[in-house]
C-alpha cells in the first residue's frame, strides 16, 4: 500500500474565492459582519435550530453555554469521561464541578443509567458527547434531564451531520455545542458555534461572546461579565464553502465505514451503531481489538500503511489536573475502551472504497 490517503482539510478554488471576498469586502471582523451572519443562518438552517451563534473555538462554545445556563459554582455537571479534555475543562472554567459517568460499551456515549446513578442535589446539567460521531441516547438522558430539571447539553464537535431518529444533531438539547478545529469534519482551522431553539439563552450568547453587549445597545456600553469570543469573517467564509461539501462527504463516510463494519466484524469490533443513529458523522471509525496490545496493534497497521492512532489513553479522570480529586474513581467501561480502542480518521474514510479495501487487508495481516 504506497498511495497516500486523502488529507485533511480539503480545500478548492471555491475556499479562495471565498475569502478573496471577505478581503475586498473590508468587513475581516465582528458579530454582524456579513460572511459571519451568512454563515450563522446556514448553519441553523443545517442543524434544524432557530438559533446558530458563531464564536471562537469549541472549548469557548461549551464554556459560554454553559455561562448562559447559569451554572457556576456549587453547581456539578454530568460529563463523560471518554471524550476530549474540554468537555471537562469547560464545566471546571465556569466554576462548576465535573462529575464523570461511564458510558455505553457498544456507542461509546453516555450510559443513560450511569447519568441517572450519578445525579446529586447539586447537580444542574448533564453534557452528551456524540462520540466519534454517533448520537448519543437523547431519548432517555432527554427525558431523564426533563425528569429531574437538568439543563442538556449536546457536544455536537464530532457530529457535524448526523442525525438522531431522522433530526440533526445540535438542537435536540438545550444547547448544541460545536467544533470547527482542524481535525473536524467541517472545519476552519478553528472556530466554534452554539445552537438553540431559546430565544433568551441566544440572547446571553451573543452578549457573552462580546463582551458583554448587548442588541441595540451603544459600542462602549456593557451589561454582563463577557469576553471576546468572535469569529472572524474569513473563518466564516471558509465553514460557507466547506458545509456545500459536508452532505457528499457524510453519504462517502457511511458507505466506507459500513463496509468496514462487515468486513472487520470478526477480527475487531466495531463501534456500535443504535437504532436512533439515523445518520453517523463518522468524525472517527472506531473499533475494540481485544486480542492483544493496541500499541502493538496500531504499531503493526501503521506500517502495512493504515494512519491507525490508540483511542484516548486514560479516562479524564487520570489526566493530572484531575487525579487527586478522582482518585477513588473508576468507570470501567471507559478504562476498557481506553485499553481497546484504535481510531481511524474520517479523512480515510473519504477514499474509493477499493482503497478501503486495504484496512482490510492490514487488520487480517496485523491479526495474525
Amino acid at each position: 500500500m504506497t498511495d497516500s490517503w486523502p488529507t485533511w482539510p480539503q480545500w478548492t478554488e471555491a475556499d479562495l474565492d471565498a475569502v478573496r471576498a471577505v478581503l475586498d469586502s473590508g468587513r475581516w471582523n465582528g458579530v454582524d459582519a456579513p460572511a459571519v451572519t451568512a454563515f450563522e443562518q446556514r448553519w441553523a438552517a443545517s442543524t434544524g435550530a432557530r438559533h446558530a451563534l458563531c464564536v471562537a473555538n469549541g472549548t469557548d462554545a461549551l464554556l459560554l453555554g454553559l455561562r448562559a445556563l447559569g451554572i457556576g459554582p456549587g453547581d456539578e455537571v454530568i460529563v463523560p469521561a471518554y471524550t476530549f479534555l474540554a468537555t471537562a475543562t469547560a464545566v471546571a472554567l465556569a466554576g462548576a464541578t465535573p462529575v464523570f459517568a461511564d458510558i455505553d460499551p457498544d456507542t461509546y456515549c453516555l450510559d443513560p443509567a450511569a447519568v441517572d446513578a450519578a445525579v446529586t442535589p447539586r447537580t444542574a446539567a448533564v453534557i452528551v458527547v456524540h462520540l466519534g460521531g454517533h448520537p448519543a441516547d437523547l431519548d432517555a438522558i432527554g427525558a431523564l434531564c426533563r425528569r429531574r430539571a437538568l439543563a442538556l447539553v449536546e457536544d455536537a464537535a464530532h457530529a457535524h451531520g448526523a442525525r438522531h431518529r431522522d433530526r440533526p444533531v445540535g438542537a435536540l438539547a438545550d444547547l448544541g455545542s460545536w467544533s470547527f478545529q482542524g481535525s473536524k469534519n467541517l472545519t476552519a482551522g478553528e472556530g466554534g458555534a452554539l445552537t438553540t431553539n431559546d430565544d433568551a439563552l441566544a440572547e446571553r450568547i451573543r452578549s457573552l461572546r462580546n463582551q458583554g453587549r448587548v442588541t441595540g445597545g451603544a459600542w462602549y456600553e456593557h451589561h454582563v461579565l463577557g469576553w471576546n469570543s468572535r469569529m472572524t469573517a474569513m473563518q466564516a467564509a471558509l465553514l460557507g464553502v466547506g458545509l456545500d461539501r459536508l452532505p457528499d462527504q457524510v453519504r462517502a463516510r457511511e458507505a466506507a465505514a459500513g463496509y468496514l463494519d462487515e468486513q472487520l466484524s470478526g477480527m475487531v469490533t466495531p463501534q456500535g451503531r443504535a437504532g436512533w443513529a439515523t445518520v453517523h458523522a463518522h468524525h472517527l471509525y472506531l473499533f475494540r481489538y481485544d486480542r492483544g496490545p493496541v500499541g502493538e496493534f496500531v504499531t503493526a497497521l501503521r506500517g502495512l500503511g493504515v494512519p491507525a492512532v490508540p483511542g484516548y489513553p486514560v479516562p479524564l479522570y487520570r489526566q493530572p489536573l484531575f487525579a487527586d480529586r478522582y482518585a477513588t474513581v473508576h468507570l470501567p467501561e471507559t478504562e476498557r475502551a481506553c485499553r481497546e480502542t484504535v481510531w481511524l480518521p474520517h479523512e480515510l474514510l473519504l477514499a474509493p472504497l477499493e482503497r478501503i479495501a486495504d484496512v482490510v487487508s492490514a487488520v487480517e495481516k496485523a491479526h495474525q
